[in-house]
C-alpha cells in the first residue's frame, strides 16, 4: 500500500477514535484523603478532563505529585477550584502554582487560574506576598516569564457558573459544612450531555441533592468513627460537620447517579482499639441504597461515557 495512503487511513481511523471520545469526561481522584498525613491517601484533589480542558477540584497536600503520576505536566492545568478553605483543601496550592512556573517541571507562561468563593482573592494575594521574594529570585536570575507566576483570580458568592469555555461548564453550590465552616461549596461539572458533580465537604445537604440529581457520577465525602469514639468531644464534632454512610445513602437515593464514589474519608485513627475503615463505609451505606458504589481511592479513574468505566491501580506508587 502507498505511504500516503497508508497515512491517510491511519489519520481516518485516529480522527474516528478522537471523535468517539470527544463528548466523555475523564476524573481522576488524585487525593482521598484528610489532614492524617498517609501515603496512600494524600489531601483532596480530584482532576476533571473534558472538552480539551483539564480542571483541578481541590488542592490538598501531594496534589502535584499525584498528577505526574497521572501523567499531567502541572502547567497543563486550565484552571484550579477551591471548595472552601481548610488547609487539607488548600496547602497544595502553592506547590502547583510555583512548580508548574518551572521549565524542567512545567514551564507555565499563562497566569495560573483559581476559582473560588468568597476569601479566594484574599488567600491569592497571601500566596503572592510569601513568595514574593522567591519569585524575585528567579525573576532576576532565571528570567522565568512573569505573565506564568500571576495569578488570575475569580471569586464568587452564592450559586453560580464560575466557568464556561470550550463547551465545559462549572456551576457552583452552596453546601453545609457547619455553621461556622461558611463559605463552602460543591460544584457541578457538565460537559457534551454528561456531568460530574463534586460534594466538597459537607453534611446532608438538600442544595447539594437538588444540584446533584441527574448527575452521572457523583463524587461524596464521608465520615465514620466507631461507637466508643463518639463520646470524645473531638470526634464528635468532626462527624457533625461530615456526612456519614447512612446520610450519603440519602442522598445517593434521591439522586440516582450512574455511579456513586466515596472520596475524602475521614475516619479518626482510634488508639484504644480498631477504627473504621472504607469497607465499614460501603458495608453502612449498602444498607440504605442499593446503587451503584465504589470506594474511592488515590489515581482511580473514571471514564464518564456511554457507559461509567473504573480503572483501579493496584497502588499510587504503580504510577510514576
Amino acid at each position: 500500500m502507498p505511504r500516503r495512503l497508508t497515512l491517510v487511513l491511519l489519520a481516518l481511523v485516529l480522527g474516528r477514535a478522537a471523535g468517539a471520545q470527544a463528548d466523555t469526561m475523564v476524573v481522576t481522584l488524585l487525593g482521598t484523603g484528610t489532614p492524617n498525613p498517609r501515603i496512600d491517601r494524600l489531601g483532596p484533589s480530584t482532576l476533571v478532563e473534558a472538552g480539551g480542558r483539564r480542571l483541578v477540584f481541590d488542592v490538598g497536600r501531594g496534589t502535584t505529585i499525584r498528577l505526574e503520576q497521572a501523567g499531567v505536566r502541572s502547567a497543563s492545568v486550565t484552571a484550579v477550584f477551591l471548595t472552601h478553605f481548610h488547609s487539607d483543601h488548600t496547602n497544595g496550592l502553592p506547590d502547583l502554582w510555583l512548580t508548574g512556573w518551572l521549565p524542567p517541571l512545567g514551564g507555565r507562561a499563562t497566569p495560573f487560574r483559581v476559582v473560588g468563593p468568597t476569601g479566594m482573592r484574599a488567600m491569592a494575594r497571601g500566596l503572592e506576598a510569601a513568595y514574593a521574594e522567591d519569585v524575585r529570585m528567579r525573576l532576576a536570575e532565571e528570567r522565568l516569564p512573569a505573565a506564568g507566576i500571576a495569578m488570575q483570580v475569580t471569586e464568587f458568592a452564592g450559586d453560580t457558573t464560575v466557568f464556561d469555555e470550550g463547551g465545559v461548564r462549572v456551576t457552583a453550590f452552596a453546601v453545609d459544612h457547619g455553621e461556622f465552616l461558611k463559605p463552602a461549596v460543591g460544584y457541578r461539572v457538565s460537559y457534551a450531555g454528561r456531568s460530574v458533580v463534586i460534594s466538597g465537604d459537607t453534611r446532608y445537604s438538600e442544595n447539594l441533592v437538588r444540584r446533584a440529581r441527574g448527575a452521572d457520577l457523583l463524587l461524596h465525602e464521608v465520615a465514620m468513627a466507631p461507637a466508643a469514639m463518639l463520646a470524645l468531644p473531638p470526634v464528635r464534632k468532626i462527624m457533625s460537620v461530615h456526612t456519614s454512610p447512612e446520610d450519603a445513602a440519602r442522598v445517593f437515593t434521591q439522586v440516582r447517579p450512574r455511579l456513586a464514589v466515596f472520596t475524602h474519608f475521614a475516619l479518626p485513627p482510634n488508639r484504644a482499639g480498631p477504627s473504621a475503615t472504607p469497607a465499614d463505609v460501603l458495608a453502612a451505606a449498602r444498607r440504605g441504597y442499593a446503587g451503584r458504589m465504589e470506594l474511592g481511592e488515590d489515581l482511580m479513574r473514571i471514564t464518564v461515557g456511554d457507559s461509567v468505566v473504573v480503572r483501579r491501580v493496584a497502588s499510587p506508587a504503580e504510577r510514576r
